[in-house]
């Protein structure tokens, strides 16, 4: 449940506080005084698109924040890493700012608009002034009826076939070439082919190859360095060398250690530094024999080089050119036994398609028996909605391609419906008024929301074409729907705005020049005030305020009854 609307800076809302109730929250107003500023500040808040243009002028921030009651995202919010708050409330503030960037935080953690939109799906349900247009987009009927009927387990278990099926079509159509197409791809690989085996690669040869040329390029002065390292540890000609040198000081300490023990240890030192300097001399002279090399292996180098340069600027490194190589030999082999491959393909292929429909019409059972219902209720809701006479029929046809199928099944659905008695069902962008379009979208919004969790419902002026005993009934219809969820409502209708748990006003106001929205939440003298005002306009009399009093009393009787 939403408990709490803070709106700041948003259009023309400098800062406003609204405190939700259970049951059927109303809000009305003028029209253009703000009631759309709520429902845009309630889509922003949930993570729905905005933009820097909602943000009041003069301010640099546009804030909404709002506080729920619930604990239907516990596990999302533990799978998403965020605490819950100590308070056991939930809390989501969203902040536009001028450059256009936004800023989402939940319980004070921020998270990216994405994560916010995902969480926004277990809080509100918002229906907008354009809602019941989706009616008119054919397209959406079967999700429609999918959400209704729930058979995930079909459908998943067909998607899993038709993937399959579209899987082994594909390697079907990549094996399947003319002649003279199938004659150049050998040709091509059998070429790709045998320059990568002749190259004979192998992984890390290039790099090991360069820093030996490296070495061989620069052989003669290496070769005189470690040369005299060398004398001058082992010495050369007349001089001695560091290793004897380092052996004479070691005997002259043996023999005064006779005197001290402490040059005792100092001889014991120096020994370890004579084993050190011969292990160098040792690796040096290992060194030194291998820069020996032979004449015309810097050429051969060079020529190597060049292979293995030529073969990783056409295929990538040693490694890809090895994985190209493995997977050409593949594809070769495919194509040279492409028609003992396609035949096999082709059997799985038919297998496959024999599943695929096969749980296509399990799904499709399964869709016409949930039509039936949804059929059933709708029009049950809509003679609730002064609709007596209406027909709402679920009409099923074929998928129109190969084989009949497409990712969701064989099936294409659309909704049908007379609104009169002795007529036959036709499209509803056909027949259906805007009044009949906005009930057709209560009635499916109560079916499909019956026995789920949708969070608070939202209606922005669900009452679009409607007036007289229909709007009593939507209202009626709203008042109900309120008993199972928290709904909020924005209206024109008396009878709607009667119905009404808690009422809120929306007015605005000009002062130095500038236009600001205020919210005040009505008492039921309030309530009386505004309802003379939606049925006479602005003129309040001692008749249309008896009335607006009478509807109120109708009003708690009808929810009395319902409760």
């Amino acid at each position: 449940m939403l408990k709490l609307l803070h709106i700041e800076n948003v259009a023309v809302i400098e800062k406003a506080d609204i405190e939700f109730t259970e049951g059927l929250n109303v809000l009305t107003g003028e029209t253009g005084a703000g009631k759309s500023i709520v429902i845009d500040s309630l889509s922003a808040v949930i993570g729905y698109r905005t933009s820097r243009e909602i943000i009041r002028t003069g301010a640099d921030v546009a804030t909404v924040t709002a506080v729920f009651e619930t604990t239907a995202c516990d596990e999302w919010l533990d799978e998403n890493g965020i605490e819950p708050d100590d308070s056991g409330e939930l809390f989501i503030t969203r902040k536009i700012s001028a450059d256009g960037k936004s800023n989402c935080r939940i319980n004070g953690t921020p998270v990216p608009v994405t994560v916010l939109r995902e969480l926004g799906t277990f809080l509100l349900d918002i229906h907008g002034q354009n809602d019941g247009r989706k009616l008119l987009d054919e397209s959406a009927h079967l999700a429609y009826l999918d959400s209704f009927g729930a058979p995930d387990k079909e459908l998943n278990s067909y998607r899993a076939a038709y993937n399959k099926l579209s899987a082994l079509k594909a390697e079907i159509n990549r094996l399947t070439m003319d002649e003279s197409e199938k004659h150049q791809r050998i040709d091509l690989l059998k070429h790709q082919i045998s320059e990568i085996e002749q190259a004979k690669i192998s992984p890390g040869e290039q790099a090991e190859l360069a820093a030996r040329r490296e070495l061989l390029q620069n052989a003669s002065k290496l070769t005189q360095s470690v040369d005299e390292a060398f004398e001058a540890l082992y010495g050369g000609g007349e001089s001695a060398g560091a290793v004897a040198l380092i052996s004479d000081a070691g005997a002259m300490l043996d023999k005064a250690a006779r005197f001290s023990e402490e040059l005792r240890t100092l001889g014991g030192r120096i020994n370890d530094v004579i084993y050190t300097a011969q292990d160098i001399a040792d690796e040096l002279r290992d060194f030194r024999a291998g820069l020996d090399f032979t004449p015309g292996e810097l050429d051969e180098l060079e020529e190597r080089l060049d292979v293995l340069k030529r073969i990783t600027r056409k295929y990538g490194s040693e490694e890809d050119a090895l994985s190209f190589l493995e997977n050409g030999i593949t594809e070769l082999s495919d194509i040279e036994d492409s028609d003992g491959k396609l035949v096999k393909l082709e059997a799985e292929c038919k297998k496959a398609l024999n599943e695929a429909l096969s749980l296509a019409e399990k799904l499709t059972d399964k869709r016409k028996k949930a039509a039936k219902k949804l059929s059933d209720l709708v029009k049950r809701e809509l003679s609730d909605l002064s609709m007596p006479g209406v027909k709402f029929t679920v009409e099923f046809s074929s998928v129109r391609g190969e084989h009949g199928l497409s990712s969701n099944g064989s099936d294409e659905v659309l909704y049908l419906m007379s609104a009169n008695e002795g007529e036959n069902p036709g499209r509803i962008n056909k027949i259906a008024s805007g009044g009949e379009l906005a009930r057709i979208m209560l009635a499916l919004k109560n079916v499909l929301s019956s026995g789920m969790d949708t969070g608070s419902m939202v209606f922005d002026e669900i009452d679009t074409g409607v007036s007289g005993i229909a709007a009593q009934r939507v209202g009626e219809k709203l008042a109900t729907l309120a008993n199972q969820r928290q709904v909020l409502c924005v209206t024109h209708l008396p009878q709607i705005a009667a119905m009404a748990d808690t009422h809120f006003s929306i007015s605005k106001s000009i002062s130095g020049n500038r236009t600001f929205t205020h919210v005040e939440r009505l008492d039921i003298e309030g309530r009386k005030q505004e309802l003379a005002r939606l049925s006479g306009g602005e003129t309040i009399t001692d008749t249309t305020l008896q009335s607006a009093a009478e509807q109120l009393k109708a009003a708690e009787l009808y929810k009395s009854s319902q409760s």
